[in-house]
């Protein structure tokens, strides 16, 4: 008999569904929500009431393009955290909801499990042991993942994200949020004309929050000078920028290569859509004699598919919870 398992995301402000069977994806639908670009970051509470909003209708929506009926689900997968408290309690409770109603098992996920995993949604995939460099707005990991079930943290930031430091560039530039993709596309015609200083941090942890100040006061002064520096030179300025933050995650990334001996290398999570990244992972993986792997875009940023991908893995090995799960923001 098939498995059919219906999986839910809704750890920030992106409402998602999947559907996947015998561990291919047939449906990944995501509903965003624009609302937080007012305001310049995400708002929780406006995240929680627009996921009540959205998640019945998408849904809907993936078990349509599936061509799967509810009665068929094997079983529910859903994001326990880390995340939103409120965002997570909603996907949390329909999961919970839906598959009483059902009578059918629930898989809770970790999201940056899911990320890491996102890998095995389609081919090619990496083979065992493989390095995941792991980067979003919220999070920045290096994992060594040995099996689907056995994931070592090798470093992790000590302080704020990748992501977090592009898009506070990108609101310091005064661009629109989310300001990630916005500076990643400026900096496609610039040129890394201003230099950044790399933060001096031992082993394989990463830390962005001195970078950000940097930035911060490079920009006081020049502004001081010119008035109008940032908008003759901030093509220059994203190129400058993205070049940093990618040599600071590649140059650990290689760090960790080195000390473990691992040739199979990946990059997941949002920020593993930026072109900059991409392209220099690409470059440095031929240099140096990687297997290199990045998903599918649809796979990059917070989604369902990868948490489909992720509790298929569980679901293999009967690991399911009960009706007492709750949402938790900082799960470790």
């Amino acid at each position: 008999m098939s498995v059919i398992i219906l999986a839910i995301e809704s750890s920030c402000d992106d409402t998602s569904a999947a559907v996947l069977k015998d561990g291919v994806v047939l449906s990944n639908v995501t509903a965003g929500q624009k609302v937080h670009q007012d305001y310049g970051g995400v708002v929780p509470e406006v995240a929680s009431r627009a996921h009540q909003k959205n998640i019945v209708p998408t849904v809907a929506q993936a078990l349509k393009q599936a061509k799967v009926h509810r009665t068929d689900l094997s079983a529910i997968a859903f994001t326990r955290g880390p995340g939103l408290i409120g965002s997570l309690h909603v996907g949390v409770c329909f999961a919970k909801g839906m598959a009483l109603s059902l009578g059918i098992p629930m898989i809770e996920v970790h999201h940056l499990r899911a990320h890491v995993l996102a890998h095995f949604a389609e081919d090619p995939k990496p083979s065992f042991p493989f390095l995941c460099l792991t980067v979003s707005g919220g999070h920045t990991q290096i994992v060594q993942v040995n099996d689907p079930y056995n994931l070592v943290v090798l470093g992790s930031t000590i302080d704020d994200a990748a992501g977090e430091a592009f898009d506070k560039t990108g609101k310091l530039l005064g661009l629109d949020y989310p300001a990630g993709p916005l500076v990643d596309k400026l900096a496609q015609s610039g040129e890394p004309k201003y230099q950044f200083t790399e933060p001096k941090i031992d082993g394989l942890d990463f830390s962005f929050s001195g970078l950000k100040t940097s930035i911060l006061y490079f920009l006081k002064k020049q502004l001081q000078e010119n008035p109008d520096f940032v908008k003759e030179n901030i093509n220059h300025i994203c190129r400058s920028v993205q070049d940093r933050i990618v040599s600071i995650l590649l140059n650990k990334l290689e760090l960790a290569a080195l000390e473990t001996g691992i040739k199979a290398v990946a990059i997941a999570g949002g920020v593993s859509a930026n072109s900059g990244l991409r392209k220099s992972f690409a470059e440095k993986g031929s240099k140096l004699g990687w297997e290199t792997y990045i998903p599918a875009f649809q796979y990059c940023t917070d989604n369902a598919g990868m948490i489909a991908v992720a509790g298929y893995f569980k679901y293999l090995k009967a690991d399911f919870v009960g009706q007492e799960v709750i949402a938790t923001p900082r799960l470790k």
